[in-house]
């Protein structure tokens, strides 16, 4: 299909897509940093800035794709929905559809998105495709069922009028079999938090993220099997979402080095483009699965699909399209893994301590040995 991405980011989900054989004609990005990663990894393809200044898509377009803004959907955000200035900028796709004959449609965003406003958000979405004559499926697809070592569960939605959507995103159906077993195995865990979660990962990292609640793009930190605390390297954080190393480079040229880990954070997991974009190219077909009505006013479920006079039904499926054993972290890592910082993790201690989270004993015994090694190298460095 020819392709046009809308808040494209670092392009993640064209990259898939074009390694699922599709062809992107037009890109559009509003950040700078992004938008120069864009013009090095997507040459000669037509780049725009502002969606709501787009007007005409590139003639034959068949698919029109946009993980839109998460800001305002997010947990991590002020959850405002799509009354938010960011997150309700995928209006704008809406608008593109009612004046541009699309007949395909891709969005990607945050599973807390079925949640919030008890599904107001979900209701606005299916109903603006439906009433363009859409028919839509989506489901929550987890980055660990490719072989990667982040739990990262995204919703996939695709919209058609030509094809059946559930054919493209309900393939494969694997049990979930995440490890609970953390002796010997190193883990992943959010330092920004401690009060209200640790975004726990026994072998692998939580989910990378383009904020934090202390309001800066962070690492998660891992707690590696010998003891040490560290955070992985940006490149390492590439390959966690599917790039090549020193993919987001280009933003350095005008942005700050940090500026990298939220470009990479916000991006779609590209080894899950790539299999939408198989799905989008008809490589295979739906499977059977369970099917129940559901309370379009309640959250809705994890998977689910429906369409103009056809009641939206949820599906009963897993996250794991695709099952693909994905290696240890400590093993997946290629780059020097930085030490968490004494002012890091004793935030993190004060928080933990004072919250009623669940964690290993010996967790918090390795944070109190990591911050005395740490105070012990600085004093020897001072020497």
């Amino acid at each position: 299909m020819n392709v046009c991405g809308l808040f494209a980011g670092i392009g993640g989900l064209e990259l898939g897509l074009h390694r699922a054989g599709h062809r992107t004609t037009a890109l559009c990005e509003i950040e700078p940093a992004a938008q120069n990663i864009l013009e090095k990894r997507f040459p000669d393809i037509e780049l725009h800035s502002d969606v709501r200044d787009l007007v005409r898509l590139p003639q034959g377009t068949e698919l029109l794709a946009g993980g839109f803004p998460c800001q305002d959907l997010s947990q991590a955000g002020q959850t405002r929905g799509l009354a938010g200035k960011e997150s309700g900028l995928v209006n704008e796709l809406f608008r593109l559809l009612r004046t541009n004959d699309v007949p395909n449609v891709l969005l990607e965003n945050v599973s807390f998105i079925l949640a919030l406003g008890k599904g107001q958000a979900m209701r606005h979405i299916t109903a603006s495709l439906e009433e363009l004559g859409y028919r839509w499926a989506y489901r929550i697809v987890d980055t660990r069922a490719f072989g990667l070592p982040q739990r990262r569960q995204r919703l996939f939605l695709v919209a058609s009028r030509v094809l059946e959507p559930s054919n493209v995103v309900m393939r494969g159906n694997f049990p979930d079999d995440e490890p609970v077993n953390w002796r010997g195995r190193a883990c992943g865990f959010y330092w920004t938090e401690g009060l209200r979660g640790l975004g726990w990962a026994v072998g692998g990292v939580p989910t990378l993220k383009g904020g934090s609640t202390i309001g800066i793009p962070s690492a998660p930190a891992i707690w590696f099997p010998d003891g040490m605390i560290g955070t992985p390297h940006i490149c390492d954080a590439e390959l966690l979402q599917g790039f090549d190393a020193d993919w987001t480079a280009p933003a350095e040229a005008v942005s700050r080095s940090s500026s990298r880990w939220k470009l990479v954070g916000n991006a779609v997991s590209v080894p899950v483009a790539e299999w939408i974009g198989r799905g989008l190219a008809g490589c295979a077909g739906g499977i059977e699965f369970p099917i129940r009505s559901f309370d379009l006013g309640k959250s809705w479920p994890k998977a689910a699909f429906g369409g103009p006079n056809t009641p939206a039904m949820a599906a009963e499926i897993s996250k794991f399209p695709e099952f693909n054993t994905a290696p240890d972290i400590a093993a997946f890592l290629r780059y020097p893994v930085k030490p968490l910082s004494i002012k890091a993790t004793e935030g993190f201690l004060r928080r933990l301590k004072s919250g009623s989270l669940r964690y290993p004993p010996e967790f918090l015994t390795a944070l109190e040995v990591h911050v005395d090694r740490c105070r012990d190298d600085t004093r020897l460095a001072v020497a």
